[in-house]
């Protein structure tokens, strides 16, 4: 016997993230690593904890394993639960065929079982792509509050902007009469931020229908908002107006960890009111060398750094070896930087080893663009690395 919950959360974890490249060849985009010792799952998990939802599904689909493996039984997000807790929901084989999840809509259908369990009165739906904290209970109490039928979280971006993405059309209340994808002419600047409130047996029924168009896409902005838009449905926006970035890119993931630096970073980690949890191994304390340098810096645990780092961000258990200089660049854990080596502007993956009096990059203001390593990778010595380039295990 499942406990009731007033509101479930789902959260769309399976994307491939191929705009991510190397990062995301052999982890799904969720289970990439950000701002030092989390990932970028830990930020959507974390604020279902710190708003009150114990109930937790997340949706997987490509590479999981690492995935699966980092979430384990939601210990360190308090979702180690009798009743409710966290789930992974991979696609599985049913009674009459087996099917990869075809859009967002399909993924939250084909576990509608899942859902239904704790005959919840709310459904919430989520993107585990996206870094920001945001309380969803102030949304649940919105959406009740309205008595909508379902809410999206939006928030306004400059209108030269707008054209990139969803674009709500609301009266003077915030009740949506129109939704534009990706409009040429954007008549409002309120963006959606995948962010959904459903009724549960609202949101129900509309993907048993929209299960059997078999012209429709399977997707929540594609097909089941406008779907209950063009049936009057109650639908509201709730504006947000905190920090929030999608990193599926890699110029985004590298501006996101950017955020975090400075005397009053743009985006804050240390915030005893809002805590973010992760899962992480534990590592000794980091270790500075006598001539090192470390200015703007995020410096995570196991991290030995006898060079100059500046602007940077460093999971844990890197090392920059001395004489090395590291600057505008995000290390992952366990990479090393040789010897004399010069990194600039550049996205390390996890475990690569640069090889002494390598250069890889240029200084943000003279590249061309942010160069990629790939996790795994070990250059050799003096090896020079063009800026912009994006390198392969395989092509190395």
């Amino acid at each position: 016997m499942y406990k009731k919950k007033e509101c479930v959360a789902m959260l769309l974890a399976g994307g491939q993230g191929s705009r991510l490249y190397s990062l995301t060849e052999t982890t799904a985009k969720p289970a990439v690593e950000f701002g030092g010792k989390y990932r970028i799952i830990d930020f959507p998990m974390s604020n279902c904890v710190n708003s009150g939802i114990d109930t937790v599904g997340v949706l997987t689909q490509y590479q999981p394993l690492v995935l699966n493996e980092y979430i384990g039984n939601g210990q360190p997000w308090d979702l180690d639960r009798n009743t409710g807790g966290v789930m992974v929901l991979p696609p599985y084989q049913g009674k009459k065929s087996s099917d990869w999840y075809r859009g967002t809509a399909n993924a939250i259908y084909q576990n509608l079982a899942f859902i239904e369990r704790y005959d919840p009165d709310y459904v919430l739906v989520l993107s585990g792509d996206h870094i920001y904290k945001m309380d969803y209970d102030e949304m649940l109490s919105a959406h009740k509050r309205m008595n909508a039928d379902a809410t999206i979280a939006v928030l306004e971006v400059p209108l030269k902007e707008a054209s990139r993405f969803g674009i709500m059309n609301t009266d003077e209340d915030g009740r949506i009469y129109e939704f534009e994808e990706k409009p040429k002419h954007p008549k409002s600047t309120k963006a959606s931020m995948g962010i959904y409130i459903f009724n549960r047996k609202i949101l129900a029924d509309y993907l048993r229908r929209d299960e059997k168009n078999p012209a429709s896409s399977n997707d929540f902005g594609k097909d089941i908002i406008p779907a209950m838009l063009n049936d009057g449905c109650r639908m509201f926006t709730f504006p947000f107006r905190g920090y929030w970035k999608d990193v599926g890119t890699l110029s985004s993931l590298w501006e996101a960890n950017m955020d975090l630096l400075g005397s009053e970073p743009k985006f804050v980690l240390h915030d005893r009111d809002w805590r973010i949890y992760s899962r992480n191994n534990a590592e000794p304390p980091h270790f500075v060398g006598e001539n090192a340098q470390i200015k703007n810096t995020i410096v995570t645990e196991g991290c030995k750094i006898y060079g100059i780092v500046e602007n940077c961000v460093l999971s844990n258990g890197v090392v920059v070896e001395e004489g090395a200089y590291v600057r505008d660049s995000v290390i992952m854990s366990d990479a090393r930087i040789g010897r004399g080596a010069n990194v600039n502007y550049s996205i390390v993956g996890s475990g690569t080893v640069i090889g002494a009096d390598s250069t890889v990059g240029k200084p943000k203001d003279a590249a061309s663009g942010i160069t990629l390593l790939a996790p795994g990778l070990e250059l050799e010595p003096e090896t020079i690395v063009p800026d912009g380039t994006m390198l392969n295990a395989a092509e190395h």
